[in-house]
């Protein structure tokens, strides 16, 4: 089944370009079906790469799926062209009475400041505030995932040593849990982050659940046990070249990064580096988009608030 975007938003023809069944909205009125609405908050200063490499894991799916693109009012993006923001985004005023199946918040380039500091804080809490009542399931990505995390739970962030930058292998913890459905007992997938959540800090919340972890990454994976949000420290999400695209950009402005760990062949930073989760990546946001927001979320939008403080 497809996944519906604007008729000329830039991510439609990479996405078709790669055989991902994209529906534009005049095609998409001739469904007689409920589509999911799933809103993506992109905190990412390079927001179009963000949407492609996010639509083409949603739209991989047997479930018609409808996208809202959601900015931050108050950060003015350096990245990313007025005009794109201007036609394909909101702001959350403008989709405050509005409700959705899911959501999914980014990272952003903000790990070394407090959350506080980081100027959108207040409206990124209003959001996440918003979701718990007008959202069935919000999965939280990267440094949101520290941010929901810290909001809901005050779980801190700790100051890493060095970045944590790679490729990582993962133990699945919980295999009966939904959002593993069809993994393998490891997994690999990338991390980029100068902070980490410690699992004894997770540990003590009962609410909370660590469903995967790295010997070398840490923490990777939590949920809240009412599946109404789901933690990720890393980017499955990410492209084969993303890394290298970071190492590249850190190299330029002279911050002597460290060669991304499992990335490069033989740490050859010339050479075309390995992709080895993207099929886990396809398989995960499936299983988040079937099990935990199609399977649960009801048939009306405006029943999410009871259903969801019904369990």
């Amino acid at each position: 089944m497809p996944i519906k975007i604007p008729t000329d938003l830039p991510a439609r023809l990479a996405l078709e370009n790669e055989n991902i069944f994209v529906m534009t909205a005049d095609r998409a009125m001739a469904q007689d079906i409920r589509p999911l609405e799933i809103a993506i908050v992109n905190l990412m200063p390079t927001k179009i790469a963000t949407e492609t490499q996010l639509l083409r894991l949603l739209g991989n799916t047997p479930i018609q799926v409808n996208i809202t693109l959601l900015r931050t009012a108050a950060h003015e993006s350096k990245n990313t062209p007025a005009k794109h923001l201007e036609r394909f985004y909101k702001t959350f005023d403008e989709i405050a009475e509005s409700s959705f199946d899911g959501m999914i918040v980014t990272g952003a380039p903000v790990e070394h400041l407090p959350f506080e500091e980081v100027d959108y804080w207040d409206e990124l809490k209003t959001i996440m505030e918003y979701s718990r009542r007008h959202v069935y399931s919000t999965l939280y990505l990267c440094w949101a995932a520290q941010a929901g995390l810290y909001h809901f739970f005050h779980i801190p962030k700790y100051l890493l040593k060095e970045k944590v930058s790679g490729i990582f292998s993962h133990q699945v913890l919980h295999p009966e849990c939904r959002l593993f459905r069809g993994f393998d007992d490891i997994f690999a997938a990338p991390h980029s982050r100068k902070t980490e959540i410690r699992s004894e800090d997770v540990l003590r919340v009962p609410e909370l659940r660590i469903l995967a972890a790295s010997r070398e990454a840490g923490l990777a994976m939590v949920e809240n046990r009412d599946l109404s949000q789901v933690f990720m420290t890393g980017h499955l999400e990410y492209d084969r070249d993303t890394l290298d695209m970071e190492y590249h950009r850190d190299l330029a402005k002279g911050l002597n990064p460290l060669i991304p760990k499992h990335y490069y062949p033989d740490d050859d930073i010339d050479a075309v580096p390995t992709m080895c989760w993207r099929a886990h990546a396809h398989l995960f946001f499936s299983n988040w988009l079937n099990f935990y927001v199609y399977q649960e979320t009801p048939f009306s939008l405006n029943a999410i608030p009871q259903s969801r403080f019904s369990k």
